[in-house]
């Protein structure tokens, strides 16, 4: 109770005026450097080469990017059909994909994570996801006893034949977008969803005892104000999610032509949507989770909750995971891989894709090969971005540079933030404060050396705010 109520007093302090001032567009940093640095320069022949020697352990993502139709909101990459002939065809050349993985990595490699992404991967159907879950076992290996198996399902398309295929691969943590219970927000972002469809959903998961649920929520939408958001919060813990991610909806209508849908007028102002954030730490605080990272929530149970107090959370494309240190591989359409040294794309383009399968090579498109300085700067952004602090002492063993002198560009930048209490730097580490938090996009800018060419550029990132 103590520590609930001095966070609130912190984040009762929070100057909206000021912190609105750092509304500007800035990366998310789910990698570094960012996709807008990936490029053709990184050749098919050195990405085969990265798989062919990677002995880490493995991270499995696969991209279903099917959907019925388009949520505006979504910055996904997604296929929209009603043709389920689109869907088994995916599939074969998913398992083709997957043939020619095979031919170029080591079988006896661990797989620690698997993930389900979309698109909505349960507009398949239960045979199918049981078909694809089958043949990458079969073909790459099996998943490792505390492997981390995850979808994410959207609650008005999931049945009972699905989550027993779930349940007979070992799937043990569920996502389920949600987004927002306002009937007006709902409509205006095209995605009609009421509580009891996403009750239902939950309900179902618990009952193949899932005790790892997620549910997605978005603020910043389409007439959402803080009251209406104050009611979204009270019906979501009514669910009892064991972990909820709360994301700050990224306008990039130039980007998603879905988005242009929106009167941004309706959208709620940089103010408002760090009243309706503030409320949302205080509210699920009181309810028992904590925050975890910039957008997540988790129960003090929870591995989450248990990685940070240890400093060993870790931030992928998957969003924040206890697995770090494992390589990712990316299958399907778009998915992207990450090495200790690279970042892999897939071709968006699903002609492209199939030319490449057909042809024996993956669809791999482009990426970027990490420099000297990529991987010390990456190493520091995402100790930050997962942990709110830096250990320097570590950084500079591991990396064999002083820290204040290779950063003192980025240190010089972090001082607005020192001056106003958010960023508290000594020789031995870096700390956020509670409030800091929410600007933890801005304060890990300083620290990347692609931002000043982006300077000034309002189609690069969402805001920060």
């Amino acid at each position: 109770m103590v520590r609930q109520q001095k966070e609130r007093e912190l984040s009762n302090k929070i100057d909206l005026e000021l912190f609105s001032k750092y509304s500007k567009p800035g990366p998310r940093y789910t990698s570094y450097p960012t996709a807008l640095e990936f490029n053709e320069d990184f050749k098919y022949s050195d990405y085969i080469d990265f798989l062919e020697q990677g002995r880490e352990k493995l991270s499995i993502y696969v991209h279903l990017p099917f959907c019925r139709s388009a949520c505006y909101f979504c910055g996904c990459n997604v296929v929209f059909t009603s043709k389920e002939g689109k869907l088994s065809r995916y599939v074969e050349y998913l398992k083709k994909e997957i043939d020619i993985l095979s031919e170029h990595i080591d079988k006896n490699r661990e797989i620690t994570q698997f993930h389900f992404g979309g698109g909505t991967p349960t507009y398949y159907k239960a045979h199918e996801l049981d078909e694809i879950i089958s043949y990458i076992k079969e073909k790459l290996g099996d998943f490792s006893e505390d492997a981390e198996v995850s979808v994410e399902i959207d609650p008005r398309f999931f049945n009972e034949e699905q989550m027993q295929v779930f349940k007979k691969h070992g799937f043990n943590r569920i996502s389920f977008g949600v987004q927002d219970f306002d009937a007006k927000v709902q409509e205006e972002i095209h995605r009609v969803q009421p509580y009891n469809i996403t009750k239902d959903a939950v309900d179902l998961a618990r009952k193949y005892g899932i005790n790892s649920i997620n549910t997605d929520l978005i603020y910043g939408l389409p007439y959402q104000s803080l009251e209406s958001f104050k009611k979204t919060l009270e019906q979501i813990v009514t669910l009892n999610p064991d972990r909820l991610a709360v994301f700050n909806y990224a306008h990039v209508p130039w980007l998603k032509k879905t988005m242009r849908k929106f009167d941004e007028t309706t959208l709620p102002s940089p103010a408002e949507k760090l009243k309706i954030f503030q409320y949302t730490i205080d509210f699920l605080t009181s309810h028992g989770y904590e925050m975890i990272g910039m957008d997540h929530f988790a129960k003090p149970e929870d591995e989450l909750f248990n990685a940070i107090k240890k400093g060993e959370l870790h931030r992928n494309f998957q969003g924040y995971t206890t697995k770090g240190g494992s390589n990712l591989i990316g299958i399907g359409l778009t998915s992207i891989g990450e090495g200790k040294l690279y970042y892999a794309q897939n071709t968006k383009d699903m002609r492209v894709y199939e030319e490449a399968i057909d042809s024996g090579k993956l669809p791999f498109e482009r990426g970027v090969v990490l420099s000297d300085d990529d991987y010390i700067r990456k190493s520091v952004i995402m100790e930050l971005m997962a942990n709110f602090s830096i250990d320097i002492k570590r950084v500079e063993s591991e990396h064999n540079i002083d820290f204040f002198d290779y950063f003192s560009d980025g240190v010089e930048e972090l001082q607005s933030f020192i001056d106003e209490g958010l960023v508290t730097l000594d020789k031995e580490h870096l700390r956020v404060s509670q409030t800091g938090t929410l600007l933890i996009r801005n304060i890990a800018m300083p620290f990347d050396a692609y931002m000043k060419k982006y300077f000034g550029s309002k189609k690069s990132f969402s805001k920060t705010v």
